[in-house]
């Protein structure tokens, strides 16, 4: 084989920042690799590039990547989620770009960061006119399967994205309906569900191994599944709500910390969770973990049906999550939308990727939405044709490259009192949620914009109307000891402060794809007989 690179390779190979949108998709670069590698990288590289391959997108919702074995975590009991880290990749820092579902999903499908077109609500999703992950793979001539929850896409996006959806994910979709364990209290703890085969999210799995099962198979397939657990409420099949004793856990963040958001104390009030003790907040964090164990039986039989399908050597699995969750960390519960301590932004990313290196650990910056790059890249996408992004392919680094060990990752929460549109409305939703609707609406400064760069030791976090945050991570990873405004940490904060505002200049904005001619349309006056919905079609396109 020759031992020349094209471009894509190239660039894939290259630590050369910002380069040009028509080399590759992303615009920029991924991966460095040292004079000794570069033989094996490229041989690695061009395999995994050799042959188009089916994907499969397994994305339980709101899982921090610290509630896994394979991520240090000691208690949890994740066997599947460690063997699949074992047979292929495990980007130990994952942040997403948002730390709500349907901006998060948005980032991931575009490789957009949110301020490029200001996806940041659960009302806005990826339009007809914007680009989207899966519509590239269709036409790329594979068949979409969707099966779970959707806060991606709008309505009319969907029948040119995905060939065949299902989504059931509503607690309604359950048999055994549990009931609150605090009354008085919106801690989201509930009693246990009936068998782990009940819910929506065993029926959609099953949907996926019906496919991974179909017989003739003319094209390559993309499965995602968009799975409810971990996600609150804090619930989880019988056989696994009891799974783990909260006594034995490691103790829990504590509430009450100084220099804190105005949210941590607003949330604690307005949910009534300062009237809950340690050992409930330990119990809802040891139920947490069982909807984690639960999510990896589930990722195993997902395993198991590849293997036994003769899929597994042509098909690449990825794990991720939309964000995490507090699970009683802060004295708080679930997430909010411009919360960024690193429980709701460092999520999982795993990657399995035929002709990729086994047991690689990359420990440099990553971001949730690379998937998208990656997948285009797997799926042979021809670059000329992909919009601006800022993804970065996986690829490079699980073929043996190093990460980039100077990349930062970005995160966006909030939305502010000038666009209302974003706020959750009055009415909207009742039960656990209830408290949280009303405080956005009551005291919306508590969900302001706010913005994030993390590096692997440090964490800005800039709120223009609150408490802003700067953590050293390496003295202090559990974010309790905010250090914003203090004179001795001026010039850390200065420099992640420029570090955020080049984040900025270089990613917002982004022009479309298509451009519009510069003379104006010649003029028809209008008559009855020529309405304004007829004069561009009838007159300018002729």
């Amino acid at each position: 084989m020759s031992s020349s690179l094209n471009r894509r390779e190239f660039i894939g190979l290259s630590g050369a920042g910002l380069l040009s949108n028509a080399t590759r998709g992303g615009a920029l670069a991924s991966a460095v690799v040292p004079a000794g590698q570069v033989e094996g990288t490229k041989e690695a590289y061009r395999t995994m590039l050799s042959q188009r391959k089916n994907i499969v997108i397994f994305m339980p919702d709101e899982m921090r990547a610290d509630s896994l074995a394979c991520y240090g975590n000691p208690v949890t009991h994740t066997p599947n989620f460690d063997r699949l880290a074992h047979e292929g990749a495990r980007f130990d820092q994952c942040h997403v770009q948002f730390p709500v579902c349907g901006a998060s999903r948005c980032a991931m499908l575009t490789g957009w960061p949110t301020s490029v077109r200001g996806h940041r609500s659960l009302y806005y999703f990826l339009r007809p006119q914007e680009p989207n992950l899966f519509r590239y793979l269709r036409r790329a001539n594979y068949d979409v399967f969707w099966f779970g929850k959707n806060d991606a896409l709008a309505t009319q996006s969907f029948h040119d994205s995905v060939t065949r959806w299902s989504d059931d994910s509503m607690m309604g979709g359950m048999r055994t309906i549990p009931q609150s364990l605090t009354p008085g209290s919106m801690s989201m703890l509930y009693g246990a569900t009936g068998d782990r085969r009940e819910g929506s999210d065993y029926r959609h799995l099953q949907m996926a191994l019906d496919v991974l099962k179909r017989k003739e198979q003319d094209k390559p397939f993309c499965i995602f599944l968009p799975l409810n657990e971990p996600h609150p409420p804090y619930t989880a099949p019988l056989d696994f709500y009891d799974m783990y004793s909260p006594a034995s856990l490691p103790p829990l963040i504590p509430p009450g910390l100084n220099k804190k958001p105005e949210f941590h104390a607003a949330i604690r009030s307005t949910y009534g969770l300062d009237k809950l003790d340690d050992a409930t907040l330990r119990k809802l964090r040891a139920v947490y973990y069982g909807q984690v164990s639960y999510s990896d039986w589930m990722l195993g039989e997902l395993m198991d049906a590849l293997d036994a399908t003769g899929h597994r050597d042509e098909t690449a699995l990825f794990v991720t999550s939309d964000h995490g969750d507090y699970a009683g960390d802060y004295g708080l519960v679930e997430k909010w939308p411009n919360g960024l301590e690193d429980c709701l932004t460092r999520v999982p990313l795993l990657a399995r990727v035929p002709g990729g290196q086994a047991g690689l650990v990359g420990r440099e910056m990553r971001e949730m939405f690379d998937i998208m790059e990656t997948c285009l890249e797997i799926a042979g996408v021809p670059p000329e044709t992909i919009h601006t992004h800022f993804s970065r392919s996986l690829l490079p680094q699980i073929a043996g490259g190093l990460g980039d060990a100077a990349r930062a990752a970005f995160s966006e929460g909030g939305y502010n009192v000038y666009e209302p549109q974003c706020f959750e409305p009055m009415g909207a939703g009742g039960g656990p949620y209830a408290g949280k609707i009303r405080l956005q609406n009551e005291q919306p400064v508590t969900v302001s914009r706010s913005a994030m760069v993390r590096t692997r030791s440090a964490k800005l976090i800039v709120r223009p109307q609150g408490q802003g945050e700067l953590y050293d991570l390496a003295q202090d990873p559990g974010e309790t000891r905010n250090l914003f405004g203090d004179s001795g940490s001026a010039s850390l904060q200065g420099e992640l402060q420029t570090q955020l505002l080049h984040h900025f200049v270089q990613t917002t904005g982004v022009a479309p794809m298509d451009k519009d001619p510069r003379d104006s349309p010649p003029y028809y006056p209008t008559t009855p007989k020529t309405g304004l919905a007829d004069w561009h079609t009838s007159i300018m396109d002729k």
